[in-house]
């Protein structure tokens, strides 16, 4: 290889002087580095750099470099950067930021290639911003790592999605068994839901007396009714008393969604729906209270239902 056409070297710190070995990536990038915080990084390089390394003076196939022995890894530079960062003390590099779940999945597969079980953990520590956004891939990723936890956690934010997930890349990261566990999951969570539905005694638990939410039984202070309140009888409350139509149509609206999304978010998404059309209903007294009491019911709502859907477990086999 002629000079002008040598592999260029890596950025800082993978340009050091000192470094006693060269990593060539697939790309053609050289990233100079030290046989020792690989070496303690991963039992694979450990186990490497104990073999003879060849010199300037042995006759190998082995390319020497600045005097260094070239190591060709099959990793493209995209994917080799982020990896040996991870292997580096704090003081040197920082642990990089995969914001692209591709390069999550080039990272996490090089990382199990060279036994970077620590390096594995890290990939797989997703922030909250990301799995609200990317649940299923996130599930997918960990399922790939077999970590447990960052599975169960995932999971629990595929909850926010359609209980029948739309297509995503990283899916051929996940078995069958795996994704039928996922969509098992799902289901006996928002079964899990619905129990709430039949029995309202957690709300009287809560509210003892009507006058504590006025507004869900549409009757003003004075115990006069307020605005419509329903005849269907499905949500007795406070010993029959019949409860605001509106209010009706909510829980009615809530639980039917609940059923494909299990999670805190459909329940403030209706809450936010109904709070609406009370305003657009103009019953000065429901318009007055229902906004507060309202968002307040829905905090005891998604308590309810989140300690539910605790209680069901993610069947993995690991």
């Amino acid at each position: 290889m002629s000079a002008s056409s040598e592999p260029p070297c890596a950025p800082s710190p993978f340009d050091h002087a000192m470094a006693d070995i060269i990593l060539r990536s697939s790309d053609d990038v050289d990233f100079r580095v030290f046989k020792l915080f690989l070496s303690l990084a991963s039992p694979f390089f450990e186990t490497l750099f104990d073999l003879p390394q060849p010199s300037e003076e042995m006759s190998t196939d082995v390319e020497i470099k600045d005097g260094l022995p070239v190591i060709p890894v099959s990793e493209d530079s995209q994917t080799l950067d982020p990896l040996l960062r991870f292997c580096y003390p704090c003081t040197l590099a920082d642990d990089p930021a995969l914001d692209d779940f591709r390069d999550v999945v080039n990272v996490l597969e090089a990382a199990k290639k060279y036994s970077l079980d620590a390096i594995e953990r890290s990939v797989c520590k997703f922030n909250p911003k990301i799995l609200e956004t990317d649940s299923l891939r996130c599930f997918a990723i960990a399922c790939r790592a077999r970590m447990q936890d960052e599975c169960v956690l995932a999971a629990k934010y595929t909850l926010r999605e359609p209980q029948v997930p739309m297509w995503f890349e990283e899916i051929e990261l996940v078995t069958s068994t795996e994704l039928l566990a996922l969509l098992t999951y799902h289901r006996k969570c928002a079964t899990a839901a619905q129990a709430l539905k039949d029995d309202l005694s957690w709300i009287t638990t809560e509210y003892s007396q009507w006058n504590a939410v006025p507004w869900m039984v549409a009757l003003g202070s004075n115990g006069r009714n307020c605005c419509t309140r329903s005849t269907s009888g499905r949500y007795s409350v406070f010993n029959g008393m019949a409860v605001a139509q509106w209010w009706e149509a909510f829980v009615d609206a809530t639980f039917l969604d609940l059923r494909d999304k299990p999670c805190a978010e459909t329940i403030r998404q209706n809450v936010e729906k109904a709070i609406q059309t009370v305003r657009q209903g103009g019953c000065g007294n429901c318009s007055a209270l229902a906004p507060g009491g309202m968002r307040d019911f829905g905090t005891l709502f998604i308590n309810k239902v989140e300690e539910l859907i605790a209680k069901v477990e993610l069947d993995l086999k690991f």
